[in-house]
């Protein structure tokens, strides 16, 4: 298996990259647009998901990346909590 010598070469950080470019295409149009509170709420989770694995890929221990991982896994739930509050509100459709 190739060492990953670069945190953009972690699939989980090329995923959550994904995910913020759609939360921003999302929240940025629609409904979204004025609800500034839960705009920057989402828009901060997902951002915290991808720097987060890219903050802990500089640690100097596997037990330190690890725990930046486990931050963002919580953070990719609460994008997911917040997606199902833009669901409830109307602001976006299963």
């Amino acid at each position: 298996m190739p060492l990953i010598n670069r945190f953009e070469d972690i699939h989980g950080w090329q995923e959550a990259r994904r995910l913020v470019k759609m939360i921003y295409a999302l929240t940025n149009s629609g409904p979204f647009v004025k609800d500034f509170g839960l705009r920057d709420q989402i828009q901060g989770a997902a951002v915290s998901v991808m720097t987060n694995i890219a903050e802990g890929f500089d640690c100097d221990s596997n037990i330190e990346f690890a725990r930046f991982l486990g931050i963002a896994r919580r953070s990719t739930v609460e994008v997911q909590s917040l997606l199902y509050t833009a669901l409830d509100t109307g602001h976006i459709y299963q």
